[in-house]
């Protein structure tokens, strides 16, 4: 998962605002991914716009919240998969302590308990990967469409970054609280994505458009939600791992 962050601040970082990066998009010359991608996206975003009163921060709002709807069965995935996984700590520590000396045979046999419960260790990356290439659309949609570069929505310029920085906070905090959610769910070395990932949310939403932060913001936010039903609060998920702790002595 950190992988793939970073791999998304470069690829970003790389879209420096170039002349021929902000060129208005012709379909017919333009390339595969901006072509069936970055265009659609500048369209429906237009398209949104115009029945929002004008306002493409409601526009933005609309479309994550199509982009996570669409997602939302990675996302259940990913959740009934951490839940068996969940379920089989006991079996990975006895595997653990059986095969302490030898790592290969502890893994393999760890990856065989995987595939027999049906388990993907990867489940937690997919939603993240999927958004990678509708981060760099959209990146590309604010940019190369003078409607979204220079639209003004409350305090910020959506082709700016917030120089206030009161979206790269927002950005943060919403990360944090989210991930907070989602920590029942994660191993000692895992948790510390809970301090990692809102710090690096909020380098990048203090050097990108306001657009991206944005974008983040309304899907934490949306993230929050069904977490809260999925999971319920943290508090009650620390009740409950309490409580499972008690009954299994």
């Amino acid at each position: 998962m950190l992988a793939s962050l970073s791999a998304l601040i470069l690829l970003l970082s790389g879209c420096s605002p170039s002349s021929s990066a902000m060129a208005p998009i012709d379909p017919n010359t333009a390339s595969f991914f901006v072509k069936y991608f970055v265009y659609p996206l500048s369209m429906t975003l237009d398209w949104f716009a115009d029945h929002l009163w004008g306002q493409y921060g409601l526009s933005i709002m609309v479309v994550t919240l199509i982009i996570r709807l669409i997602i939302l069965p990675l996302t259940l995935k990913q959740y009934k998969s951490s839940k068996r996984m969940q379920d089989l700590q006991p079996e990975m520590k006895k595997l653990k302590e059986k095969y302490k000396d030898d790592a290969k045979k502890q893994q393999e046999e760890t990856m065989k308990l995987f595939q027999q419960n049906g388990v993907n260790p990867l489940a937690g990356c997919f939603p993240i990967i999927v958004q990678m290439p509708i981060l760099i659309a959209l990146y590309q949609a604010i940019m190369r469409n003078d409607h979204i570069r220079e639209h003004t929505f409350l305090w910020m310029n959506l082709g700016q970054p917030d120089h206030l920085y009161i979206l790269p906070l927002i950005a943060a905090a919403t990360t944090f609280v989210q991930q907070m959610f989602m920590s029942s769910q994660m191993n000692q070395q895992m948790k510390s994505l809970l301090y990692i990932f809102p710090v690096m949310i909020f380098v990048m939403s203090m050097n990108f458009a306001a657009a991206l932060p944005l974008y983040w913001i309304y899907g934490n936010i949306f993230t929050i939600i069904q977490s809260y039903f999925i999971y319920g609060s943290p508090a009650s998920q620390k009740a409950a791992q309490k409580n499972k702790g008690g009954l299994s002595k």
